[in-house]
C-alpha cells in the first residue's frame, strides 16, 4: 500500500471535470515574487523539468516586460517541449506582437475588471474595458493563438459585467476564460457560487488563478474544480507575488490521494523540481512546506518512531517516494531505544543492552543542552559509550 487516507473522504459525492488542465505560471507570475530573477539557464531548467514533469501548459513569461524576457522565452518555445508554451498579453496589440516574435502556442491577454481596478488603475468605463478586450482577443485569433482572456480581480466584478464580458470574449473567438481571484479574496464556498452563477449564462472552458493571501489558494483551486472549473493555474512552491499562489505540489498530490483525482503527472519529480525552483529564486523551501518540506517525512519522537520503524502508514499518509522525498529518523530529545537502536543499524554499529540505553540518555541530555544530533556527533556519543 503507497498511501493510507481517511475513509470518510469516499462517502463525499464529487464530481470533478473529466479533463483538467493544470497550466503553471512559476515562470511569469513566481518570478513576480519580490525580489525574484530567472536568469535564462534558470527558465529553461525549469521549463525543462515542468516538461518531463508532464505539466499540461507553461506560462512562459511576459514578453513586453524586456527584450531579455523575449529571449528567454524564444529559447523554451524552442525546445520542442511538449507542454504548449504560453505567454502573458496585456489587452494591447503591441503585447500581442511581442508573443507572436516568440513563436508562442497562446496568450493570456488580461484586464482588471473590477470597478476599483477600472477606476484607480484602468481609468476607464466598463464599455470601454469591453471594446479594449474584444480587440485583442480578436487580434490574437486571427494570428492563430490559443487565447485566454482573463478577468484581473473577477472575484471582486460585478456578476453581471463578469458575465458580460466572458459572454463577449467567447463571441470573439476566446478558448477559455479565466477567474483571478487576484489578492485572494474569495472563500471556498464564494467560489462554488461565482462557477454555478457563471455557468448559467457562459458556454466556455473556465480557468482558476487563485492567489494564497489567506492560505486558500488550493482548497479555492479544488472548489472550483468541483464547480465546474476545467483548467487551474499553479506555481511550484506556491511563490508568487505577496503570499503567492496556488501550490502546484499541493494541489497535484490533494487530488491525487486524497481525491483519487490522479491527473497522470511524474509526481517522483516533485521534490527535485521544488528544490530546482527554490534554488534559481533563492527563496527557501520552508521546513513545515506541506508535500516538499524537509521535515514531512522525519520523525523524532520515540512514540512516533516506534510506530513509523514497524509501519510507516502509521504516521505518514503516503510513502516518501511518491514525490522524490527519503523519510528520516531524527534522533533527539524525544528519541528512545529502538530509534537509537535503528539509527545504529544503519551505522553498522552493535552495542549491549546497557550501551544503548546510556546512548539514549546522553542522546537526549545533548539534545537538550542544544547539540544538534548528526551522525558525527552520534559516533562520538556511541564511542564515549563504548565499554570495550
Amino acid at each position: 500500500m503507497k498511501y493510507y487516507i481517511s475513509p470518510y473522504n469516499k462517502e463525499a459525492q464529487l464530481d470533478f471535470p473529466d479533463d483538467i488542465t493544470i497550466y503553471d505560471t512559476t515562470l511569469r507570475d513566481g518570478e513576480q515574487t519580490p525580489g525574484v530573477c530567472f536568469d535564462l539557464e534558470d527558465k529553461l531548467k525549469i521549463a525543462r523539468k515542468l516538461d518531463q514533469f508532464k505539466i499540461d501548459q507553461i506560462e512562459a513569461g511576459f514578453p513586453i516586460v524586456s527584450k531579455r524576457e523575449q529571449q528567454s522565452i524564444k529559447a523554451i518555445t524552442s525546445e520542442g517541449l511538449n507542454a504548449d508554451i504560453l505567454s502573458l498579453a496585456r489587452t494591447k496589440i503591441e503585447d500581442i506582437d511581442a508573443a507572436l516574435d516568440c513563436d508562442v502556442d497562446g496568450v493570456i491577454t488580461f484586464m482588471g475588471t473590477s470597478d476599483v481596478h477600472l477606476e484607480h488603475k484602468m481609468h476607464i468605463s466598463r464599455q470601454e474595458a469591453l471594446n479594449v478586450c474584444m480587440k485583442a482577443i480578436e487580434y490574437a485569433k486571427d494570428h492563430g493563438l490559443f487565447v485566454a482572456f482573463s478577468a484581473e480581480d473577477a472575484t471582486r466584478t460585478d456578476l453581471d459585467f463578469l458575465k458580460r464580458i466572458y459572454n463577449k470574449a467567447q463571441s470573439f473567438g476566446a478558448d477559455r476564460v479565466h477567474i483571478a481571484d487576484t489578492v485572494g479574496a474569495i472563500t471556498p464556498q464564494g467560489m462554488t457560487y461565482l462557477l454555478k452563477e457563471l455557468q448559467k449564462d457562459v458556454d466556455v472552458d473556465i480557468a482558476l488563478h487563485c492567489h494564497d493571501d489567506f492560505g486558500l489558494a488550493v482548497v479555492n483551486s479544488i472548489a472550483g474544480l468541483l464547480a465546474g472549473a476545467n483548467a487551474i493555474s499553479t506555481t511550484v512552491n506556491g511563490i508568487g507575488e505577496r503570499a503567492g499562489n496556488t501550490s502546484l505540489e499541493e494541489l497535484i498530490m490533494s487530488l491525487k490521494i486524497l481525491y483519487g483525482k490522479d491527473l497522470g503527472f511524474k509526481t517522483k519529480y516533485i521534490k527535485e523540481l521544488s528544490e530546482i525552483v527554490s534554488k534559481a529564486s533563492k527563496l527557501e523551501i520552508p521546513y513545515n512546506k506541506p508535500i516538499v518540506g524537509n521535515n514531512v517525512f522525519r520523525h523524532e519522537s520515540g512514540i512516533h518512531v516506534d510506530a513509523v520503524i514497524e509501519e510507516p502508514l502509521c504516521y505518514e499518509p503516503y510513502m516518501p517516494e511518491l514525490v522524490g522525498q527519503k523519510r528520516q529518523l531524527i534522533l533527539g530529545k524525544h528519541s528512545g531505544c529502538r530509534a537509537v537502536k535503528a539509527k545504529l543499524d544503519a551505522c553498522g554499529l552493535d552495542v549491549s543492552d546497557e550501551e544503548l540505553t546510556e546512548i539514549v540518555n546522553k542522546v537526549k541530555k545533548s539534545r537538550e543542552e542544544g547539540t544538534y544530533i548528526n551522525d558525527n556527533v552520534f559516533k562520538q556519543i556511541v564511542k564515549s559509550c563504548n565499554k570495550k
